[in-house]
């Protein structure tokens, strides 16, 4: 409560961050139909926050990595920001080094949530369990699909294979609704995704949950266990959240952070975050920072002894 009264309380100082926002604010999503009712509910609350309007706009392509090169290109004024994943920040530097930008190239705002990654089936599909799953793999080769090349979904399943085995192919989308698609029309094995993407679909056993990689369950998804409690010892946490552009004046990402940390506690966006299955995990731009620093040095050194070479 304390932190949320002085977000307001940065919010409503007259003139703390000039004239910002004085027009529409650009939230880009650089996911393929991701801009879905979670994005919109944050953007909502976080203009409700700032008076003025946030407009979401999709620039998929590159597992996230286009979203992000036209963020890096935008004016650092406040009046465009990003909502994404970490790969395009953490992962797709490791390995294209052509794509324009580092992770210094943005400036965090917040985190928002965890995107909890997991393996889903369809209902009718022989595989209980990822221990069944990797057996199977390890008899002939599974396909699987991902939301793209390099996704983070993708890294868990190559873990996976490097932890226990198997054979498993390879079959990138753009984001992650064709894999579940495909998955269910039988053409794919299985697919790799962030559950909240399933949400809907598992809630009515029109897919099953096999496992998630996060630290602990999901808690939409209590009697799922993890990967690790099922004897394959992969743990890989993903975050979603919110950056500008290098060079936004730290007053004016003071205001945004302020927006963002009173946006998570909105009512509305709790509810919606909740009926999607995102697990919210607000954290401020200081310690999303360190948060990325970890996970950038984590994935250098995964990609590396997973044998993944840069393009």
């Amino acid at each position: 409560m304390r932190r949320l009264l002085l977000a307001l309380a940065v919010l409503l100082a007259p003139g703390a961050a000039g004239a910002h926002p004085d027009r529409p604010i650009t939230l880009i999503s650089p996911y393929a139909l991701s801009v879905n009712a979670t994005i919109r509910a944050l953007g909502d609350a976080m203009g409700r926050a700032l008076g003025q309007r946030v407009v979401v706009v999709a620039r998929d392509g590159g597992s996230g990595v286009v979203g992000m090169q036209v963020l890096a290109a935008s004016m650092p004024d406040g009046h465009t920001l990003a909502y994404t994943a970490v790969t395009p920040l953490v992962v797709q530097p490791h390995l294209l080094p052509s794509i324009g930008y580092t992770r210094a190239s943005f400036a965090s705002v917040c985190n928002v949530a965890e995107n909890v990654l997991g393996l889903v089936v369809a209902p009718d599909s022989p595989y209980r369990d990822v221990p069944e799953l990797v057996a199977a793999a390890r008899r002939k080769a599974l396909r699987f699909g991902s939301p793209g090349p390099n996704s983070a979904p993708q890294i868990v399943v190559e873990r996976i294979r490097a932890a226990a085995g198997g054979d498993y192919e390879h079959v990138p989308f753009r984001g992650d609704q064709q894999p579940i698609l495909e998955t269910l029309a039988g053409r794919l094995d299985f697919a790799a995704v962030v559950v909240a993407s399933a949400g809907e679909m598992l809630r009515t056993g029109r897919l099953r949950l096999l496992g998630v990689v996060s630290a602990w369950r999901h808690p939409e998804f209590p009697e799922t266990p993890t990967v690790q409690e099922q004897g394959v010892a992969v743990v890989q946490r993903s975050f979603a959240g919110v950056h500008a552009p290098a060079g936004t004046p730290a007053p004016v990402l003071d205001r945004l952070e302020a927006a963002c940390r009173v946006a998570v506690d909105d009512p509305l966006f709790r509810r919606v975050a909740w009926a999607n299955g995102v697990v919210v995990d607000f954290r401020g731009r200081d310690e999303q920072d360190a948060l990325l620093a970890e996970l950038s040095a984590g994935f250098a050194s995964l990609l590396h002894g997973l044998g993944v070479r840069r393009q």
